[in-house]
């Protein structure tokens, strides 16, 4: 990817000339194909519900493009807090308001005991305290809620119960900051020092910038004298950096009791990276609308103990390298298929990327009909490994242990393998495929097999066997990927309102009118495990989303989990903006 225009690597074969009679048939051929795919396009466009005054683009039924959409009987109250957030004296409160929640340590780690037995927990008690003396209205005005003690439930009443209510989630928990690189930030990762451009400090973008956009923007609106038709639910967990077992999980157990199976309207978390970007030359916002599922491969050897002095041919240690040289040597076979969520991306790009070529382009519209010029696409697509990955089930091995001292035999040596797992793919078919690859080295080194619970080898025949491999689900959280949203037919209003907000904010934020096109909104799938994992039953419209400027970035995850997180503050305020945008739109909209 990223080639300059009109200098791609894919160059189609010159066409021969063509006798006079054929160049006829072509044409009326043409003239067909013509007729049956602007019918086609009509009949996307007639599928997808119509929302208040929007009209569809039918540039391509792959990535189809809805109009700006602004709040119409709020809208009075929009232009005038979209006129707040463009005053300095917004921006020094929003600079106040993050900063002061990244001053806030709230680490998790892989290690916490449960809540009321871990110490380490109690920095949350101290967050919310900084909450309610920021955000006074808000906890005036909403329900609240505390689950598992940590976890944060806000429910904002709306006068027309018949309306689904929407759900803003975020996490309060940020990674750990290794203590060796804490030298390395250009400031302390705990300041929230504001630098006149950036707020710097762990969580400001990962998460705390999303869960202080959301009480920044409910804050404002209630300060406004909003008073909304549609519920409001504000969920925020406290350990999605862990998996979210005690935070989201318990939450969204409240909120089915509350709400049922499917009685939510929508729900937008973090995206994991998704806001929006230049990419070859143009704007995309890239909303997620699948996950990828996840799997923690517990590959374990045992075998017998003893003096070094005396050591078997394979030590324990010695196997599991064998095996995991195995899986490094056998990663999953990667395919693009139009079934694939990048495939539709890339259909997104080739019809409003400014800076492709046109060979590519090109490439990107024949693969719809051509086997040969898919894999032609796919070749060019997976040189950058971001999007392979994207597409794939990927292998990490991430953890490996084993031993205790050096002149004694470890009888007990275990690595993990972290899987993500492709949309198209699933948690059953990984661990068949892990089952099934190591199951012959398993015979060379004499070992008892078990994988996922079943039994492929043991003791037989009076043989004693050299140890035995088991391979598990380490730490039971084993995830299917993620149902897919909507984004057409008759139940894709959810995501077509997601996409009109977004250029709503995009143009609002850049004093645009409504009838300008700059920002294209595509579907991603952010390879990551959220919080969403938890949301399935509430819902079928899950986004994962937060509205971020990446810029020209072409790594949307630089800085995250890493030293020098920062978020600038014109994007942070430009988040604020979107979820009161969201809110206004969604409380107007009856169409779901």
């Amino acid at each position: 990817m990223g080639e300059k225009k009109g200098a791609g690597p894919l160059l189609p074969p010159q066409a021969p000339a063509l006798p006079q009679r054929n160049r006829h048939l072509r044409k009326i051929l043409v003239a067909i194909s013509v007729v049956l795919y602007s019918a086609y396009i009509w009949r996307c466009t007639q599928a997808i519900p119509k929302l208040r005054n929007q009209i569809y683009s039918t540039t391509g039924a792959q990535c189809l493009q809805v109009e700006v959409l602004v709040p119409e009987k709020n809208g009075e109250l929009w232009e005038s807090l979209s006129a707040t957030f463009r005053t300095k004296d917004f921006e020094a409160e929003a600079v106040n308001w993050l900063g002061g929640a990244v001053r806030v340590k709230t680490e998790s780690y892989d290690d916490m005991g449960p809540v009321g037995e871990d110490p380490r927990w109690d920095a949350f008690g101290s967050f919310h305290e900084y909450l309610e003396s920021v955000f006074p209205l808000v906890h005036k005005t909403l329900e609240l809620t505390k689950v598992n003690t940590y976890g944060l439930l806000y429910v904002w009443q709306g006068a027309d119960a018949s309306l689904k209510p929407i759900v803003l989630a975020a996490h309060q928990d940020v990674v750990p900051v290794n203590p060796a690189t804490a030298d390395e930030w250009t400031h302390p990762p705990y300041s929230g020092h504001f630098d006149g451009a950036k707020v710097w400090g762990r969580g400001s973008s990962d998460d705390k910038g999303g869960l202080i956009g959301v009480l920044s923007s409910v804050e404002s609106l209630i300060q406004a004298g909003f008073q909304p038709a549609r519920s409001v639910v504000l969920a925020f967990g406290f350990d999605e950096e862990i998996s979210g077992r005690q935070g989201a999980q318990k939450i969204v157990r409240v909120l089915l009791e509350k709400y049922g199976k499917n009685g939510v309207a929508l729900v937008v978390d973090e995206g994991g990276g998704s806001g929006f970007a230049e990419v070859h030359g143009s704007v995309f916002a890239m909303p997620g609308i699948a996950e990828k599922g996840y799997l923690d491969v517990h590959v374990e050897v045992n075998a017998p103990g003893g003096h070094s002095s005396v050591p078997p041919k394979h030590t324990s240690i010695g196997i599991l390298s064998a095996l995991l040289v195995e899986y490094e040597n056998n990663p999953y076979t990667v395919e693009l298929t139009k079934q694939d969520p990048l495939y539709s991306t890339l259909q997104c790009f080739g019809q409003h990327a400014k800076d492709l070529s046109e060979d590519f382009r090109r490439t990107i519209r024949r693969s719809s009909s051509s086997k040969k010029e898919l894999h032609k696409l796919e070749k060019a697509v997976f040189k950058d490994p971001t999007y392979k990955a994207l597409v794939g089930t990927t292998q990490a091995i991430d953890v490996i242990q084993g031993g205790v001292k050096s002149n004694a035999l470890p009888e007990r040596a275990f690595a993990v393998v972290n899987r993500r797992i492709s949309v198209t793919s699933s948690t059953d078919e990984v661990m068949a495929h892990d089952a099934k690859l190591l199951e012959k080295l398993a015979q060379k080194f004499n070992l008892t097999y078990s994988a996922f619970g079943t039994k492929y080898s043991q003791e037989a025949d009076g043989a004693p066997s050299s140890g035995s491999l088991t391979l598990s689900d380490g730490y039971g959280t084993a995830l299917a990927p993620a149902p897919v949203t909507p984004m057409v037919g008759k139940d894709a209003a959810p995501y077509q309102l997601l996409a009109a907000s977004i250029k709503a904010t995009y143009n609002s934020h850049r004093g645009l009118n409504e009838t300008n096109e700059i920002i294209i909104v595509k579907a991603d799938f952010p390879p990551l495990g959220l919080d969403t994992r938890y949301y399935w039953d509430l819902t079928r419209h899950i986004f994962r989303y937060n509205h971020s400027n990446a810029g020209k970035k072409t790594n949307r995850m630089a800085g995250i989990h890493t030293v020098n997180e920062a978020i600038e503050i014109d994007a942070f305020v430009e988040m604020i903006r979107f979820f009161t945008t969201l809110i206004l739109n969604a409380d107007e909209t009856t169409t779901f």
